[in-house]
């Protein structure tokens, strides 16, 4: 087509130009130039039509051109801008595929990251501070290597095996073996064979070392369902004294007994109990028995029943929703008409422990990490638990007591003679007390024994009634200090009978308290509401 246009165009140019015969010109005659001048302007117009021809042209053929190779586009084409934003509109035009459910995830998460990157940093609390370095140190223990043992950590690890190996002059390790030889009545029963303490394996959980208890499970009924008439508070110039036993001496309201070659000490133990609370008052039960009611200020009410001699024989503490957690529990064959104190273990053989002496006696001194003491106190008996006790023969029953473990503060350091503990040493408590508060959270009737211990220097009975005091000391300081309720210990002091290291000379270790939880030893596992 633009061949055949070239081609008559040029034709007609040529006919244009193309001279013309001339006539003969006379000597007068003058020159024609106006054809000239029209063949020129007529040039001029031709070649305008053809430039705009060819314009249109290029027009028509740019627009028949994809839009990709048009010059102009090609050039922008290569630019990384332009190809995304090309890609950009490609992919709006064409549908959405199939999205799968691991691409939505991977979207998301990528989405997540998005906005985490762009959104400011939200303020961390001490909470998640402290959480966050615990995280990071964790990590840091796992990934760096084992660091250097320094003398220091050596010196101590060497003193703490030491100490585990038990020294030379180190007393017996249960305090049933460290009492004086019981003189039995004739006829007596004999106790078991010493074979059956190794009859059956060390229980795994207090419900496992009440199996045996609970096969015939008692119902339980509520402490305030029974009708009780409102006395005054009675008043206990001195407890009777068991057929059996001889009173001996009374120091600071504490009434000092000997029976079978032994000592043993008793006080009023409700003071603890009654200090800021809203209302006490007391109550006559049948049987001889009276009922005592603690009112708390948030209405929680610790309810204390005793039978003619006052020993607790029932304590129950109500919530303020009226639910009620049983701290203390005996049966109803408790209740003897006869007059007089029988130590049930000797029903019992000689305790035989299978398992290290460090994972039955906690020594309060050698402790680095404060989690130990909770992990030590929420394990079970040693042996199998026969029946609930009640509190006089758990504190009164060095072989009952040796069924459940025991903590050695040893760290509380007692002056001679003296049951006071310094400003100094209570911040030493903070660790154990943490243990028995979460305990307590998780069961609001666990109970604990708190036991005071003396040297051998001095008078017996002025030791007894020492380490009753510094029993009193040390739970009266949990409690003012770390809010732990009075309910929930239970304290009797021991004197010189239970020394930890066999000397007769002042010693630190001897003048100390210990711990022991004794929940499964007095209260069923599972309280019937």
């Amino acid at each position: 087509m633009k061949r055949h246009f070239r081609i008559l165009v040029g034709a007609t140019v040529g006919l244009t130009l193309t001279p013309a015969p001339l006539p003969a010109l006379s000597r007068d005659a003058q020159p024609l130039a106006a054809p000239v001048i029209l063949a020129q302007a007529q040039s001029s117009e031709e070649e305008e039509l053809l430039r705009r021809k060819k314009r249109k042209g290029a027009e028509r053929d740019e627009q028949r051109t994809p839009h990709a190779e048009r010059p102009a586009q090609r050039e922008r084409a290569k630019r990384p801008a332009a190809r995304e934003r090309e890609a950009i509109k490609r992919r709006a035009a064409e549908p959405e595929p199939a999205i799968t459910e691991e691409r939505q995830k991977r979207r998301k998460e990528r989405e997540a990251v998005k906005r985490r990157a762009a959104e400011p940093e939200p303020a961390i609390t001490e909470e998640r501070q402290k959480r966050r370095k615990e995280r990071e140190a964790a990590r840091q223990r796992n990934a760096e290597p084992e660091p250097a043992i320094t003398e220091e950590r050596v010196k101590r690890r060497k003193e703490r095996e030491a100490a585990m190996r038990r020294p030379e002059n180190a007393a017996r390790l249960f305090d049933s073996a460290k009492e004086k030889p019981v003189r039995r009545k004739p006829g007596g029963a004999e106790p078991d064979q010493p074979a059956r303490a190794r009859a059956e394996r060390l229980p795994e959980s207090d419900a496992a070392a009440q199996a045996r208890a609970s096969r015939d499970p008692v119902q339980i009924g509520s402490v305030i369902s029974e009708e009780g008439r409102r006395i005054e508070r009675p008043r206990r110039e001195r407890p009777e004294v068991p057929q059996g036993a001889e009173l001996v001496r009374e120091v600071n309201n504490r009434f000092i007994f000997r029976t079978d070659n032994t000592y043993f000490i008793e006080r009023p133990r409700e003071e603890r109990f009654i200090i800021d609370a809203r209302e006490v008052y007391y109550e006559e039960l049948p049987r001889s028995r009276q009922r005592e009611v603690v009112v708390r200020p948030d209405g929680t009410r610790i309810v204390t029943i005793r039978n003619r001699w006052g020993d607790v024989v029932r304590r129950v503490k109500i919530l303020p929703d009226d639910r009620e957690i049983v701290l203390v529990y005996v049966e109803d064959d408790y209740y003897d008409e006869v007059l007089e104190w029988r130590d049930p273990g000797l029903d019992l053989p000689p305790l035989d422990l299978d398992i290290p002496v460090r994972d039955y006696i906690l020594d309060a001194e050698w402790v680095e990490d404060p989690e130990d003491y909770y992990a030590f106190l929420d394990q079970p008996p040693v042996e199998q638990v026969e029946r609930t006790y009640s509190l006089d023969e758990v504190r009164r029953s060095a072989r009952i007591r040796d069924k459940v473990r025991r903590i050695d503060l040893d760290i509380i350091n007692f002056e001679f003679g003296s049951a006071q503990i310094p400003e100094s040493e209570i911040g030493k408590l903070e660790g154990v007390a943490e243990a028995m508060q979460r305990l307590l959270k998780e069961n609001p009737g666990e109970t604990f024994l708190i036991e005071g211990h003396t040297d051998a220097v001095g008078a017996e009975v002025a030791n007894l009634a020492l380490s009753d005091q510094r029993a009193e000391a040390v739970a009266t300081a949990l409690t003012n200090v770390f809010d732990i309720a009075p309910e929930n210990m239970e304290t009797q002091g021991y004197g010189e009978q239970y020394l930890k290291v066999e000397t007769q000379e002042p010693e630190r270790e001897n003048r100390r308290v210990a711990i022991r939880r004794i929940t499964p030893l007095v209260a069923p596992v599972a309280s019937s509401e």
